[in-house]
């Protein structure tokens, strides 16, 4: 599917939410990936943007307060701002790579017309997004999209892998950049290291959520990779933001 190697990776930020357990502040994430054909790879697109507009009212709408809030979301942090920090914009994206189907992930869904979207089966196949539990208002776009079954290699050194549990069709993501080597994207299968020891209790699925992170971690010690995890607040500020990169 792509025909080069990755050659960057964009580290973008969507922003800051409270979880209101802790409480704790965490990254709201997503990533451009350039590679060496210079296709351009979107992982997840944040919050949707009416959070940006009148976060309040949004959080209302989707019943969202009694989990956490939105800390900090400018226009700085919208999608467009993100990807033109990285030097693109939504026209420019080639794949649009949706690790699960959750709000802060699902943002741009519709953003990206030109963009062939790629997502687990497992996900495609729940009747709408999974949005919020308090609210699922979108239906599934209809537009180019591909489904993954299985462990995917989407093109050399860059491979797809399936990790349920945080929500059935989550996905990961291990990359291979010339100068760094592997990188592994956990996303949401572990958002912080500490929910190992936890036993992901607030997963849909712990059992398999488990299952997934220690093969994740397995593979990390295996590939000696730089693991960047979904959501962790320690990590978070330490990690290079676009217009800075790792390549």
């Amino acid at each position: 599917m792509l025909a080069g190697r990755p050659k960057r990776l964009y580290v973008l930020d969507f922003g800051t939410f409270r979880v209101h357990s802790g409480p704790r502040d965490i990254g709201i994430c997503g990533y451009l990936v350039v590679t060496e054909a210079n296709e351009r790879i979107l992982i997840d697109s944040g919050f949707p943007a009416k959070y940006i507009a009148d976060p309040l009212a949004a959080t209302a709408e989707d019943d969202l307060g009694g989990f956490g809030q939105v800390f900090s979301l400018t226009a700085a942090n919208s999608l467009a701002a993100q990807l033109a920090a990285a030097g693109a914009g939504p026209d420019d994206v080639d794949l649009f790579l949706l690790t699960h189907s959750h709000i802060d992930h699902i943002g741009g869904l519709f953003d990206m017309p030109r963009a062939l979207l790629v997502l687990a089966e497992r996900e495609r196949a729940l009747p709408r997004p999974l949005y919020w539990s308090g609210a699922q208002p979108w239906d599934w776009p209809e537009r180019a999209t591909r489904t993954l079954a299985g462990d995917t290699a989407l093109g050399p050194g860059f491979d797809v892998l399936q990790t349920p549990g945080h929500a059935p069709g989550q996905l990961s993501v291990l990359l291979d950049l010339p100068k760094t080597g592997a990188v592994l994207l956990t996303g949401d299968a572990i958002s912080r290291p500490g929910e190992i020891a936890e036993g992901f209790a607030t997963a849909s699925d712990p059992q398999t959520a488990l299952q997934s992170a220690k093969r994740l971690m397995t593979l990390a010690a295996e590939r000696d990779a730089l693991v960047i995890y979904g959501h962790s607040p320690e990590q978070w500020p330490t990690l290079r933001k676009a217009p800075a990169f790792y390549d």
